[in-house]
């Protein structure tokens, strides 16, 4: 019996956790359709999660995913911030911004003791990783509790070392993915690859089952990522325009705009190389800026800018997170999205 099987889904298709774009009614409304709704937890501090966790188990009895970023932490960087705020400059001054306003940009938190803690008393079916797995301690206790582990895996080499730390999943997150890349044995992205390339590979090398995500986004996606061995799929972008959403209306408008506006890996908003829509900063700073403060710093000399702007109607300084692959998102609901999508699965 594998594993989607053992947790009683209808459909081996998985709803990717997208923080900032999702609390729990989105998981629960795809858990309701037949397949893993998921919750993403790197955004949100542990009262808050446990809240969103009691909400989904008030509303379905069927398995669902938390998700947890593991990055390090990373040490403050004075200069490096400051040569950060000095390349914002220009645009804080455009929209009256004093350059050292506080903010309250929200924090990325990783998975450690305190969160295994709480988990350990909501014990939800699954939990994914992203950015490697939880120190061997941390990831042995939440295995004691027969909790289904998956985490991404970038390359052939990550998935490898997921399998050799004691996975349960394996999700081959292609090029095309929107939001953040979980890459964690290499800084670099010259070693990634599209899902369709990765993807084969990835089943050749583990015995574990393997997850597609990135670039899937209709029936006949799910199809080409089953030929290609995959024992199901994950799926993201297609879900950001469903009613049952968090995604804001200037993410939305994005999304939906004719021009098909081009998307880009950036680490302007974040510090980390994302996925989403070409805006202004994107296009006027370069998509990659060595003077980004590392993961999740960067966001903060941001915040109050982007507030400002958004407050007027503007994206400029958005991250609007997307895959490649924009034609199945859709205004529908995420039940529809979800058979939508199970129809290509055989």
């Amino acid at each position: 019996m594998n594993v989607f099987d053992r947790l009683g889904l209808r459909w081996p298709i998985v709803q990717a956790p997208m923080a900032g774009a999702q609390g729990s009614a989105l998981a629960i409304a795809v858990c309701e359709a037949g397949a893993l709704g998921s919750l993403p937890a790197a955004m949100l501090a542990l009262p808050a999660l446990a809240e969103e966790i009691r909400a989904l188990r008030a509303a379905t009895r069927q398995p669902f995913n938390v998700n947890f970023f593991c990055h390090r932490p990373p040490e403050p960087d004075a200069a490096r911030e400051a040569a950060w705020r000095a390349a914002l400059a220009p645009y804080l001054a455009e929209w009256s911004v004093a350059p050292n306003t506080a903010t309250g940009a929200p924090a990325r938190l990783p998975f450690d003791a305190d969160a295994a803690e709480l988990m350990d008393a909501l014990r939800p079916p699954v939990l994914s990783f992203h950015f490697g797995l939880p120190p061997a301690d941390l990831l042995a206790r939440v295995k004691s509790w027969g909790t289904v582990v998956m985490a991404s895996a970038t390359t052939v080499a990550e998935a490898r070392w997921l399998e050799a730390q004691g996975a349960d999943v394996v999700i081959a997150q292609g090029l095309e993915a929107g939001g953040h890349r979980g890459h964690f044995l290499e800084e670099g992205l010259d070693g990634q690859m599209g899902t369709f390339a990765l993807l084969p590979q990835i089943r050749r090398a583990v015995r574990l089952p393997v997850l597609a995500a990135g670039g899937i986004a209709d029936a006949a996606g799910v199809r080409a990522a089953q030929a290609l061995g995959a024992d199901g799929v994950q799926v993201g972008t297609a879900y950001l325009c469903c009613p049952e959403a968090s995604t804001s209306a200037l993410h939305r408008a994005a999304l939906a705009d004719a021009q098909q506006p081009p998307t880009a890996l950036t680490n302007l908003f974040s510090g980390r190389p994302a996925r989403g829509i070409v805006n202004r900063l994107m296009r006027e700073l370069g998509p990659i800026s060595p003077l980004a403060p590392s993961f999740p710093l960067a966001g903060a000399a941001l915040a109050a800018l982007r507030a400002r702007a958004e407050a007027a109607g503007c994206s400029d300084f958005t991250p609007l997170w997307s895959g490649q692959n924009r034609s199945g998102c859709r205004t529908l609901p995420a039940a529809e999205i979800t058979r939508a999508l199970a129809e290509g699965w055989q």
